[in-house]
C-alpha cells in the first residue's frame, strides 16, 4: 500500500477551516486584553504625546481622527500576535480609506474582514456614534476590487473591533511643549476604554453615519454596541444587506429623479409589504409561462 508523502499528511493536518462563530470567539478573547495594553491601572491612556529627536513632547489632540489612528498603531502588534497564535495570515489595508482595516485568512483561504472603529461617550448610556463603511461601491458590487483589499463578497464574515472611551476634562494646552522629565505630569486626553467585537450588521443602524454621507451609521446606545443588539440583529444579515443595498440618500434620490423608497425600518417594512402584495397568483402564472416559453425557444434552436 502506497502512502502519501509525509509533507502532504502534515499539510492536511495543519489545514483547518475557521467558521465565523469561531473567529468571533477568538477575536473576542483577544480583545479582552486590549484595555490593559493601552491604558494605565487607573484607566488612563498610556499615550501622552509625540516626541521629536530633541526629546520634546507635543501633547496629543482630542481630535477623534488622531485618537483613532494612534489607537490603531497601538493595536496592530496585538493583532499580529493574534494571527500567529491562531494560524491566521494577516493583511493590512493597502491604502487609507480602503476596506477593511485588517484581513485575516485561515489555512483554507477563508477571509475575515475586521474594521477598527472608535467613538467617545456622550453620556453614561450613549456614544457619539461610528460609521461602519460605505453602503455604495464595493458594498453593492460585491465582485469589485475598487477601494477594497478583496471583493466584499469574498469575505466569509465582516466584523467590527469597537473602542469606546471617555474624554478627559483636564487636558494640557496643546501649545505647551514638555520634556521627558515632565512625562508623568502630562495628562492623558482620554480614559476608560471598553473594547467589543461584533458582526457589523448587528450594530448597524437604519440611518447613514452622519448627514447625507454614503456610510452606514452605528447604533449609539452603549448596551446595544456591547451586546450586538441593533435593529438588524434579530432580522439577520440578509435583511441588513437588502436594506443598505437599495437605500437612497436625499442627494442620491434627487440625482436619479426618483422618490426615496424608504428612510427607516418602519418605511422599509411598508415598502417590502407593498412589493409582496403585488405578487398575485396571476403574476406567478405569468412567470411560469415565460419560463416555459423560454424552454420551448431554446429547444427550437437546438433542433
Amino acid at each position: 500500500m502506497q502512502f502519501p508523502p509525509h509533507s502532504l499528511i502534515l499539510e492536511a493536518i495543519e489545514e483547518k477551516s475557521v467558521t465565523n462563530d469561531e473567529f468571533l470567539a477568538l477575536l473576542r478573547a483577544q480583545a479582552a486584553k486590549f484595555a490593559e495594553a493601552v491604558s494605565t491601572k487607573e484607566g488612563e491612556w498610556i499615550v501622552k504625546g509625540f516626541i521629536d529627536i530633541y526629546k520634546k513632547i507635543y501633547t496629543v489632540s482630542v481630535d477623534t481622527k488622531i485618537i483613532s489612528k494612534v489607537l490603531e498603531l497601538l493595536l496592530f502588534p496585538l493583532f499580529v500576535e493574534f494571527g500567529k497564535a491562531n494560524g491566521l495570515k494577516i493583511e493590512l489595508s493597502p491604502q487609507q480609506n480602503f476596506y477593511p482595516d485588517l484581513t485575516f485568512i485561515d489555512s483554507s483561504g477563508h477571509k475575515f474582514a475586521v474594521d477598527i472603529k472608535s467613538t467617545y461617550r456622550i453620556s453614561d448610556t450613549d456614544v457619539n456614534g461610528m460609521t461602519l463603511g460605505a453602503f455604495t461601491g464595493y458594498f453593492r458590487n460585491r465582485t469589485s476590487s475598487k477601494n477594497t483589499l478583496y471583493p466584499y463578497g469574498e469575505y466569509s464574515g465582516h466584523f467590527v473591533l469597537g473602542v469606546i472611551y471617555s474624554k478627559c476634562d483636564n487636558v494640557a494646552d496643546e501649545r505647551l511643549v514638555f520634556t521627558i522629565e515632565n512625562l508623568a505630569k502630562i495628562p492623558s486626553v482620554v480614559k476608560n476604554f471598553s473594547f467589543f467585537v461584533q458582526p457589523k450588521f448587528k450594530i448597524a443602524s437604519t440611518r447613514p453615519g452622519s448627514g447625507n454621507t454614503k456610510n452606514t451609521g452605528s447604533v449609539v446606545k452603549i448596551e446595544q454596541l456591547l451586546k450586538g443588539s441593533g435593529p438588524f440583529s434579530l432580522l439577520g444579515e440578509e435583511v441588513y444587506d437588502d436594506y443598505w443595498m437599495f437605500y437612497l440618500t436625499k442627494d442620491m434620490a434627487k440625482a436619479l429623479e426618483t422618490p426615496r423608497p424608504y428612510t427607516d425600518m418602519k418605511t422599509y417594512i411598508a415598502y417590502k409589504r407593498k412589493a409582496v402584495a403585488t405578487l398575485t397568483p396571476e403574476t406567478e402564472e405569468i412567470a411560469t409561462a415565460e419560463d416555459q416559453e423560454g424552454s420551448d425557444s431554446h429547444g427550437g434552436e437546438e433542433g
